[in-house]
């Protein structure tokens, strides 16, 4: 059974997937290119800050970035809770954002005038509220719209740099469903440890362009933070001069919010009042940046390793195989290949779809089989 992803995405249905693409050619067109003895890794900079970009229009949630040098992976939520929430002038607000008809001098989105939105927002003769404004709201809930939003953004740039025209990704966009919080973890893994793979990096800290090295940083950046408020007091108390200290503590706050965009991993602070929608992963930074830095360590080492018990435990609360971890996180994309999930999910999901199971699961044991 040949499942098409529109079954799988489905448009204002909460759900979380791996999203991956590749530039053409295989070529390192965001990394150092030996064919042009270019250097392109400033182009993952680009990436990123469009994806927050990106990511502050939509209602989707980032919970993980690997950005390499000729493919990008990323794991996203679709929250529609979210969208169904705002007003029909702030739909029309972010779409203008993603698409404005006015620029400034900085090539950024101009602030929208009242008649631009209208025209957004209403039929300019009958003066009613468009239908395409529901049209609108569904795109800002759709991951296809946000990787147009994303993909196109850097094509388009990427080429005008070059000077020439054509495709800059290989295709569109490739997907997984994750089924349920067995499955992010994994996949999440995955994508983190992606440079450890490669071989590029040695630790998830060490790790560019990944979240789990944004996540890192800001968790530092909070604890020196929390370091520097205090010894602000005492010499505030004291009557000592505090401007070099206040300047540190700008530059750690900046650090220390500095991951906010993402997904939290436990409970998310966008739904106010509390909601019933589940967090990514039930675990929080501190375990997730352990048990990634344990399983770093292992693959880069090409040996297996005793699981700490404290790590084991988390894994046996999200009915994981610690056995089978290491090798499920390493070759997450050959044993998946639409859905990923326990073996009960991926029934289930197959059943939404009409069907008993999906063509193009691998056979392979996994460690939530």
């Amino acid at each position: 059974m040949v499942v098409a992803r529109k079954e799988l995405i489905r448009d204002g249905e909460m759900g979380t997937y791996h999203v991956r693409g590749r530039v053409v050619r295989r070529a390192f067109l965001c990394g150092y290119d030996a064919f042009t003895n270019k250097n392109y890794d400033y182009r993952k900079t680009w990436i990123k800050h469009r994806l927050k970009y990106v990511a502050k229009q939509f209602a989707v949630e980032v919970g993980g970035y690997s950005l390499m040098s000729n493919h990008t992976h990323y794991i996203l939520r679709i929250r529609p809770d979210i969208a169904l929430k705002w007003s029909s002038e702030e739909v029309a607000k972010r779409w203008w954002d993603l698409y404005p008809k006015r620029r400034d001098s900085l090539g950024n989105p101009a602030e929208p005038k009242d008649y631009e939105l209208d025209q957004i927002l209403f039929d300019k003769d009958t003066g009613q509220e468009k239908g395409l404004l529901e049209v609108l709201r569904v795109r800002l809930m759709s991951i296809s719209w946000f990787m147009k939003a994303l993909n196109e953004y850097i094509a388009r740039k990427a080429n005008r740099e070059d000077g020439c025209t054509g495709h800059f990704w290989e295709g569109r966009f490739k997907s997984t469903a994750l089924l349920d919080q067995a499955a992010v973890l994994a996949c999440m893994a995955y994508v983190d440890l992606n440079p450890i793979h490669a071989g590029i990096a040695t630790t998830p800290e060490a790790s560019d362009f990944t979240s789990a090295q944004e996540r890192v940083q800001a968790k530092m950046g909070k604890e020196k933070l929390k370091f520097l408020r205090a010894k602000y007091e005492e010499k505030a108390r004291k009557g000592n001069k505090v401007n070099e200290l206040q300047n540190e503590i700008v530059k750690f706050n900046i650090q220390a919010t500095g991951e906010n965009w993402l997904s939290p991993l436990a409970k998310s602070p966008l739904d106010q009042p509390p909601t019933a929608i589940p967090p990514l992963l039930n675990m929080d930074l501190d375990d997730y940046l352990e048990l990634l830095d344990w399983t770093g360590r292992q693959h880069r080492q090409d040996k297996k390793g005793q699981i700490p018990e404290e790590l084991e435990a988390i894994l046996k609360r999200l009915e994981i195989e610690t056995e089978s971890w290491l090798k499920t996180v390493k070759q997450f994309d050959s044993l998946f290949h639409r859905v990923a999930g326990k073996v009960r999910s991926i029934k289930k999901a197959a059943q939404a779809c009409g069907g008993k199971w999906f063509a193009g699961l691998a056979g392979a044991k996994s460690a939530f089989n």
